[in-house]
């Protein structure tokens, strides 16, 4: 039975008797029956709206830059609002997961990074023994052949790899004391202006920012969509 002139018509969509019940945008049976581009259109502005939100989020990320006071309360952007707390995190991350003390001297010492530079020292000290020792004392060069100079260069390369593995973890606790990577990072990043940190996120995080815009696009049209088909199949 078709709804009465008068009736309940929350959509304010014009009302046809049964028996013109063929086309248009009309109430029929209590079924509403859209145009096609219905299905298309309201979709569209909620995609629409779920992209702009999730621009505006990320915009938001950084901008305003400086604090302003809207309406008793003060926005900022959450990086320059937090740019000293992000720093000190980097900071603590950097020095103790990414950049440790530990493990440079660990690879710095390690007998495979130890065989790899003994050839270079190897050739030094061959340059030593030939050429530049026999310049320093010339009496030396009657005394010292291939055969002794061979001797000579086992016993320092022999003797080398014994104290480098020393001499590098003496020298990274003194580079310890001296060098504070964390106090040195977060002196950085605080000191970035807000453009640069805003560039540097950008250039890291592009793709990533990129994905949440097109995700809040897609959402927004599944749920417009479904908004629609809701509607069409209750009322």
């Amino acid at each position: 039975m078709a709804l009465e002139a008068g009736g309940s018509n929350p959509l304010n969509l014009p009302l046809k008797s049964s028996l013109e019940c063929d086309s248009g945008v009309f109430l029929c049976k209590n079924v509403p029956y859209m145009n096609w581009w219905s299905f298309i259109v309201l979709p569209l502005i909620s995609a629409f709206i779920g992209w702009v939100t999730n621009w505006v989020a990320i915009k938001m990320l950084f901008h305003p830059k400086e604090p302003v006071r809207f309406l008793g309360i003060t926005i900022q952007g959450i990086f320059p609002k937090r740019q000293h707390q992000f720093a000190l995190s980097l900071g603590k991350l950097v020095s103790k997961e990414l950049l440790s003390f530990g493990d440079i001297e660990a690879r710095i010492t390690s007998p495979d990074n130890l065989k790899k530079i003994m050839p270079v020292v190897e050739v030094h000290i061959d340059e030593f023994l030939r050429h530049k020792l026999k310049e320093a004392f010339p009496m030396i060069s009657m005394f010292i052949g291939d055969k002794t100079v061979n001797q000579l260069k086992g016993i320092f390369m022999a003797e080398l790899e014994t104290i480098f593995p020393v001499l590098m973890q003496q020298y990274m606790k003194n580079l310890q004391q001296e060098l504070d990577l964390e106090k040195i990072v977060v002196e950085k990043v605080s000191n970035f202006s807000s453009d640069k940190l805003e560039s540097i996120l950008y250039q890291i995080m592009s793709r990533e920012f990129r994905f949440v815009e097109i995700i809040g696009g897609v959402l927004g049209f599944i749920i417009g969509l479904a908004q629609v088909l809701i509607i069409h199949f209750t009322l």
